[in-house]
């Protein structure tokens, strides 16, 4: 492995030069795109629905807290249902071989896929089952906002965190494909956020007003 900077500076360059030689867009890479877009879209079409109608809690017998266990297993399965498919998409596609080459690369990816899951799984700890997958949206609310870590250095660790893995793992693996996907996942985050957070806005604020 290679520690020289100068190097590795002209390979990125080569890197992003060539950038579309190195991935195969296929039907893999673009059912992969699907999945990945589907995840996001799903939770908030089903969170809104239930808000909107109950139609979870009904289905768990009036429970709402069991209703959101519900949906946090569905969310949890698809999110690991997701990942195999990113994996199994890097497996097949071109590497570029600098990045696996570089000792400096190989650091970031490290990095990233280790920050990453710091933020994810210390923001599921902070907020509990409820308040990471959507018990707002069952009228299950959190008395008061979180703002110990990771919430004191960023809004959004778990999306945030999410996409750091997605990064981290396309770096060890060396695949500029894996990069397309994870700028992919940071634009479906941020679209996601802009119908999340206006919504949980008026969610507490309407209890604001019952108070």
């Amino acid at each position: 492995m290679s520690l020289d900077l100068s190097t590795l500076s002209q390979d990125l360059q080569f890197l992003l030069r060539n950038f579309p030689h190195y991935i195969n867009f296929n039907e893999q890479f673009y059912f992969t795109l699907a999945a990945i877009a589907f995840n996001p879209i799903f939770w908030n079409t089903v969170a809104r629905l239930e808000y909107n109608t109950h139609f979870l809690t009904k289905l768990a017998g009036g429970s709402a807290k069991i209703g959101c266990y519900l949906l946090a297993l569905t969310i949890f399965s698809l999110g690991i249902y997701r990942d195999s498919v990113y994996h199994n998409l890097l497996l097949n596609q071109p590497t570029y071989q600098p990045l696996i080459d570089s000792v400096v690369i190989k650091a970031v990816a490290i990095a990233s896929f280790g920050f990453g899951n710091v933020l994810v799984l210390s923001s599921m700890w902070a907020l509990g089952i409820t308040g990471t997958y959507l018990g707002d949206y069952f009228g299950i609310l959190m008395k008061e906002r979180v703002t110990g870590f990771p919430f004191n250095i960023n809004d959004n660790p778990m999306y945030n965190g999410s996409t750091l893995c997605f990064l981290g793992t396309a770096l060890w693996y060396g695949k500029p494909a894996g990069l397309a996907i994870t700028l992919f996942v940071f634009v479906m985050y941020k679209i996601a956020l802009l119908f999340e957070e206006p919504f949980t806005a008026k969610i507490y604020a309407n209890r604001a007003k019952l108070e």
